[in-house]
């Protein structure tokens, strides 16, 4: 019998539910005529501003862009030093280094985030900001990471790319620092049909900046005051996320069942360790840790089996190549050495069935006696 593969995610099923809505949004927008900016983007910027609680959102490009914009606003730049974690996604490292400041990394914590116990350490004079990254859709501890950047007068720029809709202590992440940046990449918890993010904030000062950064640094036409970029929200994008965002809190519900399932599922299944579970996580990874040197045998043999699975993310950031100038050693820092060793991220999207997670978890078990057999 053939067994049809699982993806590690699956837009189809979203876009059968919601496909008549996006259409229709969509050719709005080109009938039209106002492709970019105009009445469109700046009501999905109000929209995203308000379900955070924010006075301010701003669309822009990517959640690359976002990262880049916001550190600019907040005018860090050559000499300066930003805090962040090693284990994320490249986009995070890159765009301090964009903005010829350097980024500092101090090792994660079992929750995959930053620890903030290490952060103080690593604070010098040079230090201006913390960027703590909410990974995989847990947030990272803000009520400590808030009180250190306080107590040493730094900003914080939180990293939501894989967030959208989670919450600490009852608070949106993306609502605690100065700046908030978002992805809107097709498979995060809140994605569109193409590229896209934003930034919310409560400042209108970094407000004003940011939309002035995003648009080649220009306050009026052909009058340019700053070296910006040109990080515009489409209007089409904008259309597709308006009607997408009212079902974001749906979609985390139905993430969040999925996630549940999977722990009992797999809570007595040896070789694995489980993602931990905490209020307002939005689950846009479900990453299991395999040790003993096994995790790509896992992950190839469950790819033959029908099972695809991810690898988020196989090298750290202090590792990099491309980093080997900042002088890290392997072994400096051990937890998030260790994690790029051992994480697998099982499939996960909000319309996942029951049987597919059967399947998932199924091919699992067999891939884990297979080897425990030698």
């Amino acid at each position: 019998m053939t067994v049809t593969p699982i993806p590690p995610f699956d837009l189809s099923e979203q876009f059968k539910l919601i496909g008549d809505e996006i259409n229709q949004a969509a050719l709005a927008v080109l009938g039209s005529g106002r492709y970019i900016g105009g009445a469109t983007v700046e009501k999905f910027e109000q929209e995203f501003a308000a379900y955070h609680g924010m006075a301010e959102g701003i669309g822009c490009n990517s959640g690359t862009d976002a990262l880049f914009l916001a550190l600019r606003a907040l005018e860090i730049g050559p000499g300066d030093e930003v805090i962040t974690t090693p284990f994320t996604f490249f986009a995070t490292a890159e765009m301090i280094s964009a903005t010829g400041a350097t980024p500092v990394f101090v090792d994660i914590d079992a929750s995959f985030n930053l620890d903030p116990s290490k952060i103080a350490a690593a604070i010098t004079p040079r230090t201006k900001a913390i960027m703590p990254v909410h990974l995989f859709g847990r947030s990272a501890d803000m009520t400590q990471i808030m009180a250190i950047a306080e107590a040493h007068n730094l900003a914080v720029v939180e990293d939501c790319a894989q967030a959208a809709g989670t919450e600490w202590q009852s608070k949106k992440v993306g609502s605690m620092g100065q700046i908030g940046c978002f992805s809107f990449y097709p498979t995060k918890n809140l994605g569109t049909c193409g590229d896209g993010g934003a930034m919310t904030t409560n400042d209108p000062e970094i407000a004003q900046r940011l939309r002035i950064l995003r648009d080649h640094g220009r306050t009026e036409t052909y009058r340019h005051e700053y070296l910006g970029l040109n990080s515009r929200l489409d209007g089409i994008q904008a259309a597709i996320l308006s009607v997408k965002l009212p079902y974001l809190d749906q979609w985390i519900a139905q993430r969040c069942r999925i996630a549940d399932r999977y722990h009992t599922l797999l809570a007595a299944v040896p070789g694995i360790v489980l993602p931990q579970t905490v209020d307002g996580i939005s689950w846009n990874q479900f990453t299991i840790r395999i040790g003993n040197g096994l995790r790509d045998q896992v992950r190839d043999r469950l790819r033959e089996l029908g099972v695809i699975t991810m690898v988020y993310y196989p090298i750290p950031m202090h590792l990099q190549p491309v980093y080997a100038g900042l002088g890290y050693q392997v072994g400096q820092l051990p937890q998030a050495e260790a994690a790029a060793q051992e994480v697998l991220s099982l499939p996960m999207f909000p319309e996942m069935s029951e049987a597919q997670q059967d399947q998932v978890v199924k091919t699992l078990k067999t891939v884990l006696g297979e080897l425990a057999a030698g």
